[in-house]
């Protein structure tokens, strides 16, 4: 954790972390990006050993961003833009446990925000997949992983903007 009072790290998995990455790199106040993994058993995992899907791990991203430019409520509405919520397989072509939509909470006011966006997407007629789990170790994947999209020079085919908020 950030010893800085006004950054902060958030976690956030929907689906391939190339992509999820892509779109949260952009926002203005997010300080740093890293994709890796969360919420399994297995210490110190690789991503051959995630992608078969029986680590437990989901691929997830750290932000670390400055509370003063940027809200984590921002942060979950640009979450929730930039994927499909409503599937409980995985995330667009990409199916297995390691692809699910989950907001990693790290304190009850993270939790509280994304219980509200649950919610508010439920009374619209939302499906949500979405689960909502404590933040755990995170697991940095390998560098080759590291702004992906940005490297490559491409944008995302499963991870497509669709204003809601």
């Amino acid at each position: 954790m950030s010893t800085n009072k006004n950054r902060h790290e958030s976690y956030f998995a929907s689906g391939c972390f190339w992509g999820t990455e892509y779109w949260f790199m952009k926002v203005p106040g997010v300080i740093a990006t890293a994709v890796g993994f969360m919420g399994g058993k297995l210490d110190n995992p690789t991503y051959p050993q995630v992608k078969t899907g029986t680590t437990g791990h989901l691929e997830c991203i750290e932000i670390e961003y400055d509370t003063n430019q940027v809200s984590y409520e921002d942060l979950i509405k640009l979450f929730f833009e930039t994927h499909d919520f409503t599937q409980t397989d995985g995330q667009g072509p990409d199916i297995g446990s390691q692809y699910l939509s989950c907001l990693f909470y790290s304190n009850t006011e993270e939790k509280t925000i994304a219980e509200n966006y649950i919610h508010r997407l439920e009374e619209m007629d939302y499906k949500v997949a979405t689960q909502l789990r404590p933040a755990s170790v995170f697991w940095k994947a390998e560098d080759y992983h590291q702004q992906y999209y940005e490297h490559k020079g491409t944008q995302p085919y499963c991870h497509i903007y669709k204003k809601i908020f």
